[in-house]
């Protein structure tokens, strides 16, 4: 009997290996599939909630935690809002165009993805607190050297500045709001903390309109707002740390872990995740930016309303925003996150015609109300579902970049739309161009309403395709080891206690534990890092053999 030498011992097991490895990939997709078609319509957990009860039910601290990311946010929408309705008087006192004054706006979304990773980096690694309010000083403080730019080059240089403070805020201040907030009221609070975006633009539009109606220059409106923001600089330096990022930063130096350790753990157990967050809010930020940048400029330049007209229409799809970010985030705890994201979007797109196409101002002003109520509502899940997604040790950074990644592929969004709108106007009956103070009409409503149905369907997809992590105990979850298993504080004392802070041994895959939760993807999501875990274990046992 021939006896086979150690080559071909070698080649054999290379021969088995090469389709365990192509069959591993095919595996990981079915089950990928498996949980998030499971996941659309999740079992509502427990009664349907209590919007009264979970209104008051938050203790002093976290009542002024919130408030503190919310006016920050608030201001945040108000300062950026101010280009996109001032753009025609801007352009009017530059001697440009439109789409010129636009420009502006897509500088500003094009930076933000750096403010996410600074602010994001340097939050997660030293807190929240003092880098919210250095945050909301400089943008402050460039909102109002915006108000005296002489000239577009300028004024669109301090806009790209801006945009980089703006870029950290919004992850900041949801990290810190939410990992304050109960679990059962993260839903509703996610949405009313969304929707700080719709009240600044609402507070920018009354603004805006007492300019107008007063004869006084639009350097008025970016002069308030920097008003504004010293009211969120006050109430801030009030606000504790956040008691989750306080527990993190503990688990890392019981366990001697490095900042940067963590960092090349999210990179190598969650790119794909991240690289799916930032695809989806892409998906959201042409949502609304292609709802809403261009909107007041149609009204006036398309329709011909009155600066009135114009309020008055902007404050209804405002409260329409308000009203639907609030409450499809509140029923997103019970429903589930991706069922009401779904939901928004098929309801955003129903609304499409009768909100650019309305017969009369009644029915613009319906349409807008009723698409902004689910565009908002959509992005009232946002924040919550995000920072479930996260990478544990990572809140501060991930979500705000991943939103900020995908504002940065959204950045042109308006400058396209008033564009082509610009360069395919409106015609008579007869061929000839619609004229109105001797100049083209732009035909924004087909641009838009063209734009926006085409988002809607790559949203509606985006979010079939992903998972949810509906009501993740952030406690349970501080840091990961190099598996990706999620380790909590109870992990962290039970580390504590065999190694002591000053053990330098490497931290235990935590194997026999699964987190509890309080939906079935929690306990699936903890069973395949088990199983993850033990095949990573077994398969480095085989190799020292």
């Amino acid at each position: 009997m021939a006896s086979s030498s150690p080559e071909d011992t070698t080649d054999q097991r290379n021969a088995v290996a090469i389709p365990n490895e192509e069959g591993k990939w095919s595996r990981k997709l079915k089950k990928h599939f498996k949980e998030t078609f499971g996941t659309i319509f999740v079992k509502p957990v427990g009664r349907p909630p209590n919007l009264w009860k979970q209104l008051t039910m938050l203790n002093t601290r976290q009542r002024l935690t919130f408030l503190a990311a919310f006016l920050g946010w608030l201001c945040d929408a108000y300062d950026f809002f101010c280009v996109s309705l001032s753009a025609t008087y801007i352009a009017e006192d530059f001697g440009v165009q439109v789409s010129d004054v636009t420009s502006a706006i897509t500088t500003t979304l094009m930076l933000r993805s750096i403010g996410a990773l600074l602010f994001g980096l340097a939050a997660d690694k030293w807190g929240r607190k003092w880098l919210l309010i250095i945050d909301i000083v400089l943008f402050s403080v460039i909102n109002l050297a915006s108000g005296f730019a002489p000239n577009l080059a300028t004024f669109i240089g301090l806009r790209a500045v801006f945009g980089i403070a703006m870029g950290g805020e919004w992850g900041l201040g949801a990290s810190l709001a939410l990992e304050t907030l109960p679990i059962e009221a993260r839903g509703l609070y996610s949405g009313i903390y969304q929707e700080g975006y719709a009240c600044g633009y609402l507070l920018a539009t009354l603004v805006n309109y007492a300019v107008q109606i007063t004869g006084s220059s639009w350097r008025i409106l970016f002069w308030a707002g920097s008003a504004f923001s010293l009211v969120g600089v006050f109430i801030r330096f009030w606000v504790p740390e956040s008691d989750t990022f306080e527990k993190t930063k503990e688990a890392r130096k019981v366990m001697n872990r490095s900042f940067f350790k963590d960092i090349w753990y999210m990179i190598k157990n969650h790119y794909l995740r991240v690289i799916y967050m930032v695809i989806l809010l892409a998906f959201f930020n042409f949502f609304s930016h292609g709802s809403q940048d261009l909107y007041p400029t149609f009204l006036i330049k398309q329709l011909g309303y009155t600066t009135t007209q114009q309020t008055v229409t902007s404050v209804i799809y405002n409260i329409g925003a308000i009203v639907g970010g609030t409450l499809i985030g509140f029923y997103s705890s019970y429903f589930g996150r991706k069922l009401c994201i779904i939901i928004s979007c098929i309801g955003a797109g129903a609304f499409i015609p009768l909100w650019v196409y309305g017969p009369n101002i009644q029915g613009v002003q319906a349409g807008s109300f009723m698409l902004q109520f689910f565009v908002q509502g959509g992005w009232g899940v946002i924040p919550a579902h995000i920072n479930e997604l996260s990478p544990p040790a990572f809140r501060a950074l991930m979500p705000g970049l991943a939103y900020q990644l995908g504002n940065l592929i959204s950045a042109a969004s308006s400058q396209i739309q008033a564009t082509i709108g610009e360069r395919y106007p409106m015609r008579n009956p007869d061929g000839s161009l619609l004229l109105r103070d001797g100049e083209p009409v732009p035909d924004y409503a087909y641009t838009q309403a063209i734009f926006l149905a085409c988002v809607c369907a790559g949203l509606l997809i985006c979010a079939i395709v992903g998972k949810e992590e509906r009501n993740k105990d952030f406690m349970a979850n501080l840091v990961e080891d190099e598996h990706g298993n999620a380790l909590g504080s109870d992990d962290v004392e039970v580390y504590r206690q065999e190694h002591g802070e000053s053990s330098g041994a490497r931290t235990p895959v935590i194997e026999e534990k699964i987190k509890p939760s309080t939906s079935d993807n929690d306990i699936q999501v903890e069973k395949a890092h088990v199983e993850h875990a033990e095949h990573h274990d077994k398969q480095h046992t085989e190799d020292k053999q």
